[in-house]
């Protein structure tokens, strides 16, 4: 509507020419509503009631004579109670702008009343006792132009002189030399760091190449055992089928000597015991002929002796039949004889040997021989068989 006005939030309308007034004033205050506002009769102004903020930037001098310059920053507004409002409209209402310089020039000069009372090192620690002071300082001037103070910050004090520095200077240097040893305190820790690092990773690298040469060694011998699989198992089954072989050949070679055992050892052994068998008797026989001729030629020579002494006897004493068997005695030896040569020319088989041969020779020589006694003891039988007190001639063996 035309007439109808209403005031933004942080805005307190002013209406001036109506007769409702408050607080003796002489306008009516209108804040968060609209209002009728009758033209030519009425008249209605805004007053801001916004946070506003003054910078501070003052020259003071301390209590130890010291020249600081101080920057700070009061932020402040209109109150929003009707005195408040009222005071500031009458104060401010046509030169709103002005407000943060007015306040500022207070507000100075209420820091320098209270640095003033201060040394440096108040000044430096106990910032906010100066910012109160200032605050509770300033408060009636401030409620008399309807200005509520939200807060008022110290930011920066600076010393033309170099006392603030020369203050700090000690500290300074404890805390720079605190912060050099902390410095080199954290190169070491972090040298040593640096050194276990180095360590770690060099043992992790140590390690890491043992094992990575423990795998390629494992891996190279798995590789030459899989290479050498196929050449071993063909040198064992090479080696398998030697042993067969050699087992054949050695089978083979008792084969081929249990045949030349029975058809060329045995053969020949029973040949050549043939043969020795052969040359023995060969070798008896000649043995046996050559004693055989040797004892008929002692027998026979025997005989004759005999015979002569048993001939001369009977010559001597006239006996004829010992005459009679003088001849045959005489024709003794040629018999002898020829039944050596009989048994000599004879294809015998003499089963005892030499005793075989004698017991023949002298079974012919005996025969002869009892011939002889025979005739001796018809002859002369009260005389014993012996010729001539002689006993029988004994056949005497030699080998």
């Amino acid at each position: 509507m035309f007439f109808w006005h209403v005031p933004a939030p942080n805005e307190a309308m002013l209406i001036s020419g109506s007769k409702g007034q408050t607080l003796d004033t002489q306008f009516r205050i209108v804040t968060g509503h609209g209002s009728f506002v009758l033209p030519v009769k009425q008249k209605a102004r805004m007053l801001s009631l916004a946070l506003r903020e003054a910078e501070i930037t003052e020259d003071c001098v301390t209590q130890q004579g010291i020249r600081l310059n101080v920057r700070a920053v009061a932020v402040f507004k209109v109150g929003d109670d009707a005195v408040s409002i009222a005071n500031a409209a009458r104060r401010f209402l046509s030169e709103q702008e002005q407000m943060e310089e007015l306040a500022g020039r207070i507000f100075a000069g209420h820091l320098r009343s209270i640095i003033g009372g201060l040394t440096v090192e108040q000044i430096i620690r106990e910032r906010n006792r100066v910012s109160q002071e200032v605050i509770a300082g300033s408060h009636g001037e401030m409620e008399k132009l309807g200005i509520v103070v939200d807060a008022l910050q110290i930011q920066e004090i600076d010393d033309a002189t170099g006392y603030i520095n020369n203050l700090a200077a000690p500290h300074a240097a404890a805390v720079a030399s605190q912060a050099r040893i902390a410095e080199a305190k954290a190169d070491q820790e972090a040298s040593q760091r640096e050194q276990q690092a180095a360590a770690l990773k060099a043992e992790y690298e140590r390690d890491t190449a043992i094992k990575r040469a423990g795998f390629l060694a494992e891996t190279e011998q798995y590789n030459a055992r899989a290479a050498q699989a196929g050449p071993l198992a063909q040198a064992r089954a090479s080696q398998e089928v030697i042993e067969e072989q050699t087992s054949l050949a050695e089978r083979q070679a008792a084969l081929a000597a249990q045949r030349l055992e029975a058809e060329v050892r045995r053969p020949a052994d029973a040949e050549a015991y043939r043969q020795r068998t052969l040359a023995e008797a060969a070798r008896d026989r000649v043995k046996f002929e050559a004693d055989g001729s040797a004892y008929t030629e002692r027998t026979l020579a025997q005989a004759q002796a005999d015979a002569n002494s048993v001939r001369a006897t009977s010559l001597r004493d006239g006996n004829q039949e010992l005459i009679a068997a003088n001849r045959i005695v005489e024709n003794l030896p040629a018999l002898a004889d020829a039944a050596a040569r009989g048994m000599s020319g004879a294809d015998l088989t003499v089963l005892n040997g030499t005793n075989g041969v004698n017991e023949m020779a002298a079974g012919v020589v005996s025969q002869g021989l009892a011939i002889l006694h025979s005739l001796q003891r018809g002859a002369n039988p009260m005389k014993p068989a012996a010729v001539d007190g002689k006993a029988t001639p004994r056949i005497t063996e030699t080998n």
